[in-house]
Protein backbone atom coordinates (compact mmCIF):
# COMPACT_ATOMS: atom_id res chain seq x y z
CA UNK A 1 0.00 0.00 0.00
CA UNK A 2 1.18 3.48 -0.91
CA UNK A 3 0.50 6.83 1.13
CA UNK A 4 1.69 9.91 1.25
CA UNK A 5 1.08 13.20 2.80
CA UNK A 6 0.98 15.51 -0.64
CA UNK A 7 1.51 14.82 -4.74
CA UNK A 8 4.82 15.49 -4.83
CA UNK A 9 6.42 12.87 -2.11
CA UNK A 10 3.44 10.36 -3.97
CA UNK A 11 5.28 11.24 -7.35
CA UNK A 12 8.65 10.90 -6.12
CA UNK A 13 8.55 7.76 -4.21
CA UNK A 14 6.45 5.28 -6.62
CA UNK A 15 5.56 6.28 -10.63
CA UNK A 16 2.11 5.76 -10.81
CA UNK A 17 0.45 3.57 -13.31
CA UNK A 18 -2.02 4.77 -15.57
CA UNK A 19 -4.14 1.46 -15.37
CA UNK A 20 -4.08 1.25 -11.72
CA UNK A 21 -6.95 2.49 -9.30
CA UNK A 22 -5.66 4.84 -6.39
CA UNK A 23 -8.29 6.46 -3.53
CA UNK A 24 -7.08 10.18 -3.02
CA UNK A 25 -8.28 11.84 0.09
CA UNK A 26 -8.20 15.97 -0.51
CA UNK A 27 -9.35 18.66 2.63
CA UNK A 28 -11.40 20.96 1.31
CA UNK A 29 -11.74 23.35 4.42
CA UNK A 30 -13.53 25.69 1.78
CA UNK A 31 -16.40 23.67 1.22
CA UNK A 32 -19.18 25.32 3.06
CA UNK A 33 -21.95 25.66 1.23
CA UNK A 34 -23.91 23.10 -0.95
CA UNK A 35 -23.32 24.80 -4.36
CA UNK A 36 -19.80 24.48 -3.79
CA UNK A 37 -20.22 21.35 -4.16
CA UNK A 38 -21.79 21.09 -7.51
CA UNK A 39 -18.60 23.55 -8.48
CA UNK A 40 -16.33 21.02 -7.25
CA UNK A 41 -18.44 18.28 -9.55
CA UNK A 42 -18.28 20.38 -12.60
CA UNK A 43 -14.78 20.98 -12.10
CA UNK A 44 -13.76 17.15 -12.02
CA UNK A 45 -16.16 15.92 -14.28
CA UNK A 46 -13.87 16.51 -17.56
CA UNK A 47 -11.37 14.94 -15.91
CA UNK A 48 -11.72 11.19 -17.79
CA UNK A 49 -9.50 9.22 -15.27
CA UNK A 50 -11.95 10.37 -12.56
CA UNK A 51 -13.76 7.07 -11.80
CA UNK A 52 -15.91 8.35 -8.58
CA UNK A 53 -16.35 11.43 -5.80
CA UNK A 54 -17.45 10.76 -2.32
CA UNK A 55 -17.63 13.64 -0.03
CA UNK A 56 -17.66 13.62 3.75
CA UNK A 57 -19.45 16.86 4.32
CA UNK A 58 -18.57 17.14 8.77
CA UNK A 59 -14.95 17.04 8.11
CA UNK A 60 -15.01 18.71 4.66
CA UNK A 61 -13.14 16.36 3.03
CA UNK A 62 -13.33 14.73 -0.33
CA UNK A 63 -12.29 10.79 -1.53
CA UNK A 64 -11.51 10.78 -5.57
CA UNK A 65 -11.27 7.64 -7.16
CA UNK A 66 -9.02 8.03 -10.02
CA UNK A 67 -6.24 5.96 -12.79
CA UNK A 68 -3.57 7.38 -13.11
CA UNK A 69 -1.80 10.43 -10.93
CA UNK A 70 -3.69 12.75 -8.30
CA UNK A 71 -2.10 15.82 -9.97
CA UNK A 72 -4.70 16.51 -12.46
CA UNK A 73 -7.34 16.15 -9.72
CA UNK A 74 -5.35 18.92 -7.64
CA UNK A 75 -4.89 20.95 -10.53
CA UNK A 76 -8.87 21.15 -10.60
CA UNK A 77 -9.43 21.92 -7.35
CA UNK A 78 -6.74 24.50 -6.77
CA UNK A 79 -8.14 27.63 -9.01
CA UNK A 80 -11.82 27.30 -7.24
CA UNK A 81 -10.25 29.26 -3.82
CA UNK A 82 -11.73 26.21 -1.40
CA UNK A 83 -7.86 25.39 -0.24
CA UNK A 84 -7.97 22.02 -1.75
CA UNK A 85 -4.54 19.69 -0.67
CA UNK A 86 -4.07 16.16 -0.76
CA UNK A 87 -3.27 14.56 1.71
CA UNK A 88 -2.98 10.63 1.11
CA UNK A 89 -3.49 8.47 -1.91
CA UNK A 90 -3.60 4.83 -1.66
CA UNK A 91 -4.13 2.06 -4.11
CA UNK A 92 -7.81 1.21 -4.41
CA UNK A 93 -9.10 -2.77 -5.22
CA UNK A 94 -9.98 -2.10 -9.08
CA UNK A 95 -12.98 -4.88 -8.17
CA UNK A 96 -15.08 -2.27 -5.38
CA UNK A 97 -17.63 -0.31 -7.28
CA UNK A 98 -17.15 3.05 -6.79
CA UNK A 99 -19.96 5.67 -5.17
CA UNK A 100 -22.82 5.36 -7.75
CA UNK A 101 -25.91 8.19 -7.88
CA UNK A 102 -29.38 8.07 -8.94
CA UNK A 103 -29.33 10.55 -12.25
CA UNK A 104 -33.08 10.61 -12.11
CA UNK A 105 -33.62 11.53 -8.54
CA UNK A 106 -30.16 13.98 -8.84
CA UNK A 107 -31.84 15.85 -11.50
CA UNK A 108 -35.39 16.10 -8.94
CA UNK A 109 -33.48 17.26 -6.24
CA UNK A 110 -31.68 20.05 -8.81
CA UNK A 111 -34.76 21.07 -10.34
CA UNK A 112 -36.30 21.64 -6.77
CA UNK A 113 -32.76 23.81 -5.81
CA UNK A 114 -32.90 25.88 -8.65
CA UNK A 115 -36.89 26.40 -8.28
CA UNK A 116 -36.90 27.79 -4.69
CA UNK A 117 -33.52 29.82 -4.97
CA UNK A 118 -34.64 31.34 -8.22
CA UNK A 119 -38.24 32.38 -6.60
CA UNK A 120 -36.61 33.42 -3.81
CA UNK A 121 -34.03 35.77 -5.69
CA UNK A 122 -36.99 37.46 -7.78
CA UNK A 123 -38.95 37.60 -4.07
CA UNK A 124 -36.04 39.82 -1.92
CA UNK A 125 -34.57 41.74 -4.54
CA UNK A 126 -38.10 43.04 -5.36
CA UNK A 127 -38.81 43.31 -1.75
CA UNK A 128 -35.53 44.81 -1.43
CA UNK A 129 -36.01 47.72 -3.67
CA UNK A 130 -39.54 48.24 -1.56
CA UNK A 131 -37.58 48.24 1.45
CA UNK A 132 -34.85 50.05 0.31
CA UNK A 133 -32.56 47.73 1.77
CA UNK A 134 -28.93 47.08 0.33
CA UNK A 135 -28.95 43.81 2.40
CA UNK A 136 -31.39 42.22 1.18
CA UNK A 137 -30.78 43.34 -2.49
CA UNK A 138 -27.21 41.52 -2.46
CA UNK A 139 -28.67 38.62 -0.22
CA UNK A 140 -31.10 38.11 -3.54
CA UNK A 141 -27.85 37.66 -5.51
CA UNK A 142 -26.69 34.96 -2.96
CA UNK A 143 -29.63 32.88 -3.83
CA UNK A 144 -29.11 33.88 -7.64
CA UNK A 145 -25.53 32.85 -7.34
CA UNK A 146 -27.18 29.70 -5.82
CA UNK A 147 -29.75 29.03 -8.49
CA UNK A 148 -26.93 29.82 -11.51
CA UNK A 149 -24.92 26.87 -10.01
CA UNK A 150 -27.61 24.04 -9.92
CA UNK A 151 -29.04 25.01 -13.33
CA UNK A 152 -25.20 24.71 -14.47
CA UNK A 153 -25.07 21.46 -13.28
CA UNK A 154 -28.41 20.58 -15.07
CA UNK A 155 -27.22 22.18 -17.92
CA UNK A 156 -24.10 19.95 -18.22
CA UNK A 157 -25.75 16.87 -18.31
CA UNK A 158 -24.70 15.27 -21.48
CA UNK A 159 -23.04 18.19 -23.03
CA UNK A 160 -19.65 18.37 -24.41
CA UNK A 161 -17.00 20.07 -22.19
CA UNK A 162 -16.48 23.13 -24.30
CA UNK A 163 -20.53 24.14 -24.18
CA UNK A 164 -20.19 23.54 -20.38
CA UNK A 165 -17.26 25.92 -20.33
CA UNK A 166 -18.99 28.39 -22.19
CA UNK A 167 -22.13 28.40 -19.97
CA UNK A 168 -20.17 28.61 -16.91
CA UNK A 169 -18.51 31.85 -18.14
CA UNK A 170 -21.44 33.65 -19.00
CA UNK A 171 -22.95 32.56 -16.07
CA UNK A 172 -20.40 33.89 -13.88
CA UNK A 173 -19.31 37.45 -16.01
CA UNK A 174 -23.27 37.59 -15.20
CA UNK A 175 -23.05 36.73 -11.65
CA UNK A 176 -19.91 39.58 -11.30
CA UNK A 177 -21.56 42.06 -13.29
CA UNK A 178 -24.96 41.79 -10.55
CA UNK A 179 -22.64 41.82 -7.61
CA UNK A 180 -21.09 44.70 -8.99
CA UNK A 181 -24.19 46.31 -9.17
CA UNK A 182 -24.93 45.38 -6.04
CA UNK A 183 -22.27 47.06 -4.56
CA UNK A 184 -22.81 50.23 -6.77
CA UNK A 185 -26.44 50.38 -5.06
CA UNK A 186 -24.48 50.70 -1.42
CA UNK A 187 -22.44 53.53 -2.79
CA UNK A 188 -25.10 55.29 -4.17
CA UNK A 189 -27.22 54.57 -1.24
CA UNK A 190 -24.13 55.97 1.30
CA UNK A 191 -23.82 59.28 -0.82
CA UNK A 192 -27.58 59.34 -1.73
CA UNK A 193 -29.03 58.27 1.57
CA UNK A 194 -31.79 55.72 1.93
CA UNK A 195 -34.42 54.76 4.79
CA UNK A 196 -34.01 50.84 5.25
CA UNK A 197 -38.10 48.78 6.12
CA UNK A 198 -36.26 47.08 9.49
CA UNK A 199 -39.40 44.99 9.84
CA UNK A 200 -39.35 43.58 6.27
CA UNK A 201 -35.65 43.46 6.45
CA UNK A 202 -36.48 40.99 9.05
CA UNK A 203 -39.67 39.09 7.64
CA UNK A 204 -37.99 38.68 4.33
CA UNK A 205 -34.48 37.52 5.71
CA UNK A 206 -35.82 34.99 8.13
CA UNK A 207 -38.12 33.54 4.75
CA UNK A 208 -34.44 33.47 2.95
CA UNK A 209 -33.22 31.48 6.06
CA UNK A 210 -36.23 29.13 5.29
CA UNK A 211 -35.73 28.85 1.67
CA UNK A 212 -31.99 27.97 2.68
CA UNK A 213 -32.71 25.20 5.30
CA UNK A 214 -35.40 23.50 2.65
CA UNK A 215 -32.39 23.14 0.81
CA UNK A 216 -30.56 21.36 3.01
CA UNK A 217 -32.96 18.81 3.77
CA UNK A 218 -33.51 18.15 0.14
CA UNK A 219 -29.66 17.34 -0.28
CA UNK A 220 -29.55 15.03 3.10
CA UNK A 221 -32.75 12.80 1.67
CA UNK A 222 -31.10 12.32 -1.47
CA UNK A 223 -27.32 11.59 0.17
CA UNK A 224 -26.33 8.05 0.67
CA UNK A 225 -26.74 7.27 4.36
CA UNK A 226 -28.23 10.30 5.16
CA UNK A 227 -26.57 13.67 6.68
CA UNK A 228 -26.38 14.50 10.30
CA UNK A 229 -27.75 17.38 11.00
CA UNK A 230 -24.25 18.72 12.15
CA UNK A 231 -22.51 18.45 8.81
CA UNK A 232 -25.85 19.71 7.34
CA UNK A 233 -25.53 23.20 9.52
CA UNK A 234 -21.58 23.30 8.63
CA UNK A 235 -22.15 22.61 4.92
CA UNK A 236 -24.67 25.66 4.73
CA UNK A 237 -23.11 28.04 7.19
CA UNK A 238 -22.19 31.15 4.73
CA UNK A 239 -25.98 31.09 3.52
CA UNK A 240 -27.19 30.89 6.63
CA UNK A 241 -25.09 33.76 8.03
CA UNK A 242 -25.50 35.94 5.23
CA UNK A 243 -29.58 35.75 5.99
CA UNK A 244 -28.79 36.37 9.53
CA UNK A 245 -26.83 39.59 8.57
CA UNK A 246 -29.37 40.90 7.38
CA UNK A 247 -31.89 40.12 10.07
CA UNK A 248 -29.55 41.13 12.64
CA UNK A 249 -28.95 44.35 10.08
CA UNK A 250 -32.75 45.02 11.04
CA UNK A 251 -33.02 44.85 14.41
CA UNK A 252 -29.82 47.43 13.95
CA UNK A 253 -31.46 49.85 11.86
CA UNK A 254 -34.65 49.72 14.32
CA UNK A 255 -32.34 50.47 17.17
CA UNK A 256 -29.85 52.79 15.80
CA UNK A 257 -32.26 54.79 13.41
CA UNK A 258 -29.74 55.34 10.59
CA UNK A 259 -29.08 53.11 7.31
CA UNK A 260 -25.59 51.97 7.90
CA UNK A 261 -26.36 48.52 9.92
CA UNK A 262 -27.77 47.72 5.92
CA UNK A 263 -25.15 49.38 4.12
CA UNK A 264 -22.29 47.27 5.62
CA UNK A 265 -24.25 43.89 5.58
CA UNK A 266 -25.20 44.85 1.64
CA UNK A 267 -21.30 45.16 1.15
CA UNK A 268 -20.36 42.14 2.96
CA UNK A 269 -22.86 39.75 1.03
CA UNK A 270 -22.35 41.64 -2.58
CA UNK A 271 -18.40 41.03 -2.03
CA UNK A 272 -19.47 37.16 -1.07
CA UNK A 273 -21.43 36.92 -4.31
CA UNK A 274 -18.47 38.24 -6.69
CA UNK A 275 -16.17 36.08 -4.68
CA UNK A 276 -18.61 33.26 -5.95
CA UNK A 277 -18.59 34.60 -9.20
CA UNK A 278 -14.61 34.33 -9.80
CA UNK A 279 -14.69 30.63 -8.40
CA UNK A 280 -17.29 29.77 -10.80
CA UNK A 281 -14.88 32.04 -13.78
CA UNK A 282 -12.42 29.62 -12.86
CA UNK A 283 -13.56 26.41 -13.83
CA UNK A 284 -11.55 24.83 -16.61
Amino acid sequence: MVKHGNAEKMSESKPIAPTEIYASTFAVPGMDCPSEERLIRMALDALPEVRGLQFDLENRRLEVRHSGGAESVLARLEPLGFGARLDSTVEADAEAAAPTSDPAAESRVLKQLLAINAAMFVVELVLGVVAQSTGLIADSLDMFADATVYGLSLYAVGRAVAAKQRAAKISGWLQMLLALGALGEVARRTVTGSEPVEALMIGVALLALVANLSCIALLAKHREGGVHLKASWIFSTNDALANLGVVLAGVLVAVTDTAWPDLVVGTAVGLLVFWGAVRILRLR
